[in-house]
């Protein structure tokens, strides 16, 4: 897997496993348990090292689903990198470090390798990241991002961050260009954070047009893995994919290896 490395220090895989509707989706569902295990093993056994998941996502089951298969996997803590969210509605200071607890418990961790305002609310951030700072001062969290942040609000986020802020996840694809066009890309880019790009194949609804379908059979591989290998080709752009499919979770972990020559980048671009 090709890693990535910030100015900051911080090394990530250009391609993670994204863990929406692990568990369930807004709500535990506890029917999809078995299914849900089966694809976080896969992912370990593919060679997966960052799960992206969130309190949000099943209420939390996503979190305890991924802290069991890692357990039954006899996976080290040490070679999982794990991000995980604070939703909206737990931004005050009192209930973010709740919320971080939380979390840890559920993960069954010491620590968060990164944390993520997972959307923006109507608490004032200096709030927000006075307790994120605490957090990260604390080990309790190695590193701090935001999600779903526009420009005006990432840059606020950047001078509140007492540490180099890691990243912006942002929905991002060769079909949904909004990062590009707002100049989130560009200031992730100049600032030295991640763009993380969810739904970077449109949640399995990607348009395959012509063009598309022509450069994936040029290199053997499949649209998806085109529109994945053109994501991470770019500098400071990270993806997580999302699939319970063992074939799929396999394929989007090959993306990466596939070279976009210059034609093929004209064409997709």
């Amino acid at each position: 897997m090709i890693t990535e490395t910030l100015p900051s220090g911080l090394t990530l895989p250009k391609i993670g496993y994204g863990m929406w509707k692990i568990g369930g989706a807004m709500s535990p569902d506890q029917g999809k348990d078995d299914r849900s295990l089966r694809a976080i093993r896969t992912a370990l056994e593919i060679g997966y090292t960052h799960f992206d998941t969130a309190e949000m996502y099943a209420r939390g089951r996503s979190e305890t689903l991924l802290a069991r298969a890692a357990r039954e996997h006899g996976v080290d803590r040490s070679d999982l990198f794990i991000t995980t969210k604070v939703s909206p509605s737990n931004l005050r200071y009192n209930d973010l470090i709740a919320s971080c607890e939380a979390s840890l418990q559920r993960l069954d961790t010491d620590y968060i390798d990164l944390y993520l305002i997972h959307w923006p609310g109507r608490v004032p951030l200096e709030e927000s990241f006075r307790a994120l700072n605490t957090l990260q001062a604390t080990g309790k969290i190695r590193h701090v991002g935001v999600s779903n942040f526009d420009l005006r609000l990432l840059e606020r986020a950047l001078e509140l961050c007492d540490t180099p802020l890691a990243t912006n996840q942002v929905q991002y694809s060769l079909t949904d260009r909004t990062a590009a066009t707002d100049g989130i890309l560009d200031f992730c880019q100049e600032h030295g954070l991640f763009l993380t790009a969810y739904s970077p194949v449109d949640s399995g609804r990607l348009r395959v047009l012509t063009p598309l379908r022509e450069i994936a059979a040029k290199h053997d591989a499949s649209p998806y893995q085109i529109a994945l290998a053109w994501l991470v080709r770019q500098r400071n752009v990270i993806t997580i994919p999302m699939s319970m499919n063992p074939y799929h979770i396999a394929e989007n972990f090959e993306a990466d290896r596939i070279r976009l020559d210059a034609d093929d980048l004209r064409t997709l671009n």
